[in-house]
């Protein structure tokens, strides 16, 4: 019995500096999880409230948010694994290989990461916005990470991915505070064309038409059955569709108002007889 109590008592001073050395590093490292785990969590709540302050887009405030916290708490891990006695080299060797793998598994998915994380930091729409790209017009809806939602004019949902959206090219409807909208008619060879530029300039004077640049009246070209002039004229942007609907039953109106005639395209055949 006293053999064994002398061995336990050299096996516990042998092993003691080592229980006593490791169970500080565990403390120390546990407090340093703990403490920075919720200074993060305060850091990334209070950038968060900074851009809700300035008023930053609500799918840039969650994903600046989202990836501060995820590679501040990453860095975290590995600091407190480093502080244990963990090789950090082979924890980030880890990682690094957990990540390849993924990436390669996740290869369109990382694109339209990608693509979401140029979207929001060149900022080429926002949500609110008409847009056209990869063969679909609609208002933006919501901008996601990995897709980007838009409102089509009959009120469908379209999913475009941000990868192929972010590649390729993009018409922003809304961007600019005023558009220019077109008026084309065709009117008979028999017409003045002076009596048609005035009736349209009269359609023209419209509250919703801009002064500067002024309206103008333009022939656009000799067609098969119709001269084909252009009306044009400057509006803001949210006035664009009523102006352009607006104008097309108008010019029509006023054309017929005046005797002006617009034809239907049709041909004239002339047979020749040979002799």
């Amino acid at each position: 019995m006293e053999m064994n109590v002398d061995q336990l008592v050299k096996v516990s001073e042998s092993w003691m500096p080592i229980v006593l050395e490791y169970s500080g590093k565990l403390t120390l490292a546990l407090i340093t999880l703990l403490l920075g785990w919720w200074l993060i969590n305060m850091l990334t709540g209070k950038v968060g409230a900074l851009m809700q302050h300035r008023r930053v887009d609500r799918t840039l405030q969650g994903f600046v948010g989202s990836l501060a916290n995820i590679v501040l708490k990453v860095l975290l891990l590995v600091s407190v694994a480093s502080m244990v006695g963990i090789s950090t080299t082979s924890f980030v060797a880890a990682i690094g290989a957990a990540g390849l793998a993924i990436g390669l598994a996740l290869q369109g998915s990382l694109a339209n990461f990608a693509g979401g994380v140029l979207i929001l930091l060149f900022r080429p729409f926002k949500v609110g916005d008409w847009i056209e790209g990869q063969g679909v017009a609609g208002t933006v809806d919501a901008i996601h990470i990995f897709h980007t939602t838009l409102k089509t004019a009959d009120n469908k949902v379209v999913i475009v991915p941000n990868g192929s959206l972010s590649n390729g090219n993009i018409t922003n409807y809304s961007r600019e505070k005023t558009r220019r909208v077109d008026i084309n008619i065709g009117i008979d060879y028999d017409c003045d064309i002076k009596r048609a530029r005035q009736v349209l300039l009269e359609i023209a004077r419209d509250p919703r038409v801009l002064k500067n640049p002024e309206p103008v009246v333009f022939v656009t070209g000799l067609g098969e059955s119709a001269i084909n002039i252009s009306l044009r004229v400057w509006v803001e942007t949210a006035d664009y569709w009523a102006v352009n609907f607006d104008f097309i039953e108008r010019a029509k109106e006023k054309m017929d108002e005046a005797g002006i005639s617009i034809p239907f395209p049709h041909r004239v055949v002339k047979l020749v007889q040979s002799a």
